[in-house]
C-alpha cells in the first residue's frame, strides 16, 4: 500500500508543477510498475506498449468521437438556440424564468452533445445576451449556465458514462439509461436554485411576457429535430435495437443530415467539425492511456485489497462508505480536472463497492453527479474558467458567487441518488 501512496503523492506533485496530468499519470505509473518488478524495465515498457495498443483498437472507444462530432454538428446546426425559445416561451414570464429557460435548454442540449464545456459554452453564446438585456444579474445568469452546462455529462449520451462503462467494464447502454432520471431530477433542483435565489433578490431575475399559446407551440414545433434525434439514439439502445457504439454513429449520421438539411454545413465547417472532434479525442485518449497505466501499477500493489479489507475490519456501515467517497471526490473535484480525478481514483475505490456488493451502474452515476459538482466548484471549475473566458466583463468573484446556489442543489441531489438508488437503477432494469 505504502507504493501506491507514494505514486499518488508523486503524481499530485508532477500534476502541481504543471506537467500534464496524462504524462504525469503514465510516468508513475511506468516507473511504478517496474518497482515492483524489481526494476524490470523491459516488462514495464512492454506493459505500456500494451495499453497504448489496446487503447487505439478498442472498438467500444470509437463512441467516444462519434459523440463528439455529434455535438458538433448540432451546435453548428443551431438547435441550441431553438431549445432556448422553447423553453423561454414556455416559462419566461415567470420570476427568474429565462434562468430556468437556461437550465432546462441546457438539459435539451446535453441530451445531444454529451459535453458539459461545449454545452455551458454554447449556452454562454445563446443565453448571456438575453438575460443582459432583461436585466437578469450576473451572478444569476452565469451561475445557471455554469450549473446548467454540467447537465451535459448526465443527461445520455455523456463522455464521462462511456469512460466509466470501459474502465469499469460495465454495459454503456444501461449507464446511459441510468443517467435518464436523474438528469431530471437535476434539471428540477437546478431550477428551485433559480426560484430560492429570485426570492432572495427579486431583482436577480425580472419576469418577462407572457408568451401566447400560438407562440409556444411554434417553438416547440423547433425542437422537433432534437427530439427526433434524442429518440433514434437512446430510443436504439433501450429496446436493443443497437448498442452504444451504433447509436453512436447513428447519432453523428443524424446530425450531419440536419445540417445539411438547414444548410449550414459546408467543406470548411465540416473539416473543422472533424478537426476539432479529433483533437478533442486524441486529449480524452492520452488521458485515458496513462490513466491506465497508472491503475495497472496500482493494482499489482496490495491498496485495493488493503483498503478493502479496512472496510471490512471496521465493519462501516456500506452506506457510510459510499458517503466518505463521495466527500473525497468532491473535495478533489475543487483541485483536479474532472476526467483526470475519475481515472485516478476509479482503481482505488471500485473494488472497494464491488466488494460491498453495490450496482457498478448506481455508482457510476454517483460519480458523474460528483464530477459535475466538480466542474462548478471554485477554484478550478472548468465550466466556471469557461465563462470567465467567453464573459471576460463578468468578474471571476462573481461567477464563482453565482454557482453557490446552485452546488447546494447539486448537494442536495447526491444525497438522494445515494438514499435512494432505485433512481438511477429503475430504467436500466426494464432494458433488453
Amino acid at each position: 500500500m505504502i507504493e501506491a501512496m507514494v505514486g499518488l503523492a508523486v503524481m499530485m506533485v508532477l500534476a502541481f508543477v504543471r506537467i500534464p496530468i496524462a504524462l504525469a499519470m503514465g510516468l508513475v505509473g511506468i516507473v511504478g510498475y517496474a518497482y515492483m518488478r524489481d526494476w524490470n524495465w523491459m516488462v514495464a515498457f512492454a506493459t505500456a506498449q500494451t495499453k497504448i495498443y489496446e487503447t487505439g483498437r478498442n472498438y467500444t472507444l470509437s463512441v467516444v468521437p462519434l459523440f463528439i462530432l455529434m455535438g458538433s454538428f448540432v451546435t453548428r446546426a443551431g438547435m441550441s438556440q431553438e431549445l432556448f425559445r422553447a423553453a423561454y416561451a414556455f416559462i419566461g414570464h415567470l420570476r427568474g424564468g429565462l434562468a430556468m429557460a437556461t437550465v432546462m435548454a441546457c438539459a435539451g442540449f446535453g441530451a445531444i452533445c454529451g459535453s458539459s464545456i461545449a454545452t455551458a459554452a454554447t449556452m454562454a453564446k445563446v443565453a448571456y445576451p438575453s438575460m443582459k438585456k432583461l436585466g437578469y444579474s450576473d451572478a444569476l445568469s452565469t451561475g445557471s449556465i455554469a450549473a446548467g452546462g454540467t447537465l451535459g455529462i448526465l443527461i445520455p449520451p455523456s463522455t464521462i458514462m462511456v469512460i466509466y462503462g470501459i474502465i469499469t467494464e460495465t454495459n454503456i447502454g444501461k449507464l446511459f439509461a441510468a443517467g435518464i432520471l436523474p438528469g431530471i431530477l437535476a434539471t428540477f433542483l437546478l431550477c428551485l436554485a433559480v426560484a430560492w435565489s429570485t426570492w432572495r433578490d427579486p431583482n436577480a431575475g425580472p419576469r418577462g411576457e407572457r408568451a401566447s399559446w400560438r407562440e409556444r407551440w411554434t417553438a416547440f414545433k423547433g425542437v422537433w429535430a432534437v427530439l427526433a434525434l434524442f429518440t433514434l439514439v437512446m430510443g436504439g439502445i433501450y429496446v436493443g435495437a443497437f448498442t452504444a457504439t451504433e447509436g453512436a454513429a447513428m447519432g453523428a449520421v443524424g446530425a450531419m443530415i440536419f445540417a445539411l438539411a438547414r444548410k449550414v454545413l459546408t467543406w470548411k465547417s465540416l473539416y473543422a467539425s472533424l478537426v476539432e472532434s479529433a483533437r478533442t479525442t486524441s486529449m480524452l485518449f492520452m488521458i485515458l492511456i496513462g490513466a491506465l497505466m497508472f491503475a495497472e501499477f496500482v493494482n499489482i500493489t496490495t491498496m485495493p485489497s488493503d483498503l478493502t479489507n479496512f472496510v471490512s475490519r471496521f465493519q462501516l456501515h456500506p452506506i457510510v462508505v459510499v458517503a466518505a467517497i463521495m466527500v473525497i471526490y468532491v473535495i478533489l473535484g475543487t483541485a483536479m480536472e474532472e476526467l483526470s480525478m475519475i481515472l485516478l481514483t476509479l482503481p482505488v475505490f471500485f473494488p472497494i463497492i464491488v466488494k460491498l456488493g453495490f450496482d457498478p451502474i448506481w455508482f457510476g452515476v454517483l460519480i458523474v453527479v460528483v464530477v459535475e459538482i466538480g466542474l462548478i466548484s471554485p477554484p478550478v471549475g472548468m465550466n466556471l474558467f469557461v465563462l470567465s473566458t467567453l464573459l471576460p466583463e463578468v468578474p471571476t468573484r462573481t461567477v464563482f458567487r453565482g454557482v453557490m446556489p446552485f452546488i447546494v442543489a447539486d448537494v442536495v441531489r447526491l444525497a438522494i441518488l445515494v438514499a435512494f438508488p432505485v433512481i438511477s437503477l429503475y430504467l436500466p432494469s426494464l432494458m433488453k
